[in-house]
């Protein structure tokens, strides 16, 4: 079942002409529509089901500095100042807070990673502190398993998942952007090498810039119009509980994660319990993205699902140009896998003696659209002047959707960016480039 979010009501009519369409209404979607409309230019944002449909109503909720790729670091920063004033300016709580994160294992090698992650935390300024085993077992209970230490990120936190993608849309509107759902985007309209238009199954948008910002059916979108995105969804699965006793805010142990939302619930999941679907659309990009499944090759299994055969990666996909399939695809909502829901309410429950009868509200799965290397695309298009592509969030798009918003907004305005954009452009995967992939 999908997962709850807050829904809004859509823009009655479609615009003649905006100075910008965005194609896609998640987190990424969402901030660019504010950040441009707050800047005084017209938006319109398409989403074809709601806003926040699949993957930003579907994550833990965690905004972390955390263990992130260097690469990140100055967007993820960039990100958790927005978070700051976020409700401050629209004037409506998004649930952020900067509750801390705390992690616990019992592996040697994954504390020694986090330990090597340190100088990275020094450089760029980030509050965290590695923690001893005794420490560990105060924040997590040693129920399962040892722990040979953890780590506190301090400044690091969460946010509402319900609410973060709908008051962002409603912030862009109250600046002037228009919001239509169910509305899919079907081509861009291209004249001489420019963005003139985007064709929707309610009409026609003249505009002379679009930002894709389509999650999982970016690659799916651009490719009929000559352009090259490797791009593969990786599916999880989620449950929620009921309101229960508090024992932590973000927590993160090798059996389980967990993170406290506003009504007392916890979303909870595993981490690196992952399935990689075979897909039409794996299977032509499989050799950018060898170097990631080796290296994660334990923590994501491979299977054959419904993947191959409808969706933005399926066979019908890749091989026709079906300018209907997004509205025939209104939300990509994938089952749970039952066995993995069992696992994770069973080693919450045998953790914390306070949460022994907790019950479940709801389970969903999700498909994360990943890059080769785990850092996103947010870059202009060459071949196609006015065209922008922010996706490939790979897991950390709900954290540092505000940045990768801001920073799309300011390529679209020729502005100069508040961070490197050189590490986001699309061309590093395209160009033959060695792929270097980052942490989890």
């Amino acid at each position: 079942m999908s997962p709850f979010i807050e829904r809004i009501a859509s823009n009655d009519a479609l615009p003649d002409a905006v100075d910008v369409v965005i194609v896609g209404g998640g987190i990424v979607g969402t901030a660019a529509a504010y950040f441009l409309s707050k800047q005084g230019h017209s938006v319109a944002l398409l989403e074809k089901g709601y806003v926040g449909c699949e993957q930003s109503s579907r994550t833990w909720g965690w905004c972390r500095q955390q263990n992130r790729d260097p690469r990140e670091m100055p967007l993820t920063i960039l990100s958790m100042n927005l978070w700051d004033g976020l409700a401050s300016e629209i004037g409506r709580d998004l649930g952020f807070r900067r509750t801390g994160l705390e992690y616990a294992t019992d592996d040697e090698k994954v504390l020694a990673q986090w330990e090597s992650w340190l100088p990275t935390a020094k450089e760029f300024g980030v509050n965290t502190r590695m923690l001893t085993g005794a420490e560990a077992a105060q924040r997590i209970p040693e129920s399962r398993r040892k722990w040979k230490g953890g780590l506190h990120s301090v400044d690091d936190g969460k946010a509402e998942p319900s609410l973060a993608v709908p008051v962002l849309a409603e912030g862009a509107r109250a600046n002037g952007a228009t919001i239509h759902q169910g509305c899919a985007a079907r081509a861009l309209d291209v004249t001489n090498g420019r963005i003139t238009g985007v064709h929707t199954e309610a009409g026609t948008i003249r505009t002379s810039a679009v930002l894709c910002a389509a999650g999982a059916w970016a690659s799916r979108f651009l490719r009929p119009h000559g352009i090259n995105f490797p791009q593969a969804a990786v599916r999880q699965t989620v449950l929620r509980t009921k309101p229960t006793a508090n024992v932590g805010e973000v927590l993160y142990c090798p059996d389980f994660a967990m993170t406290r939302r506003l009504d007392g619930s916890y979303t909870a999941a595993i981490s690196g319990r992952a399935t990689l679907e075979l897909t039409a659309q794996g299977i032509r990009y499989a050799r950018e993205f060898m170097p990631q499944f080796i290296q994660r090759l334990k923590a994501v299994q491979m299977s054959i699902g419904k993947s191959m055969f409808s969706g933005p990666e399926s066979l019908g996909a890749l091989l026709t140009n079906d300018d209907k399939l997004f509205e025939k695809n209104r939300v990509l909502d994938p089952a749970p896998l039952q066995r993995l829901v069992n696992q994770i309410i069973e080693n919450v429950r045998g953790t914390y003696r306070e949460l022994a009868d907790v019950e479940i509200d709801s389970t969903w799965g999700a498909f994360v659209d990943c890059t080769p290397d785990a850092v996103p695309v947010i870059s202009g298009i060459d071949a196609i002047e006015g065209l922008y592509l922010a996706a490939g969030c790979s897991g950390h798009g709900f954290g540092t959707g505000p940045g990768i918003g801001f920073l799309a907004s300011q390529l679209i305005r020729n502005e100069t960016p508040s961070v490197d954009p050189a590490h986001f452009h699309l061309s590093r995967l395209t160009d033959g480039s060695k792929i270097k992939v980052g942490p989890i």
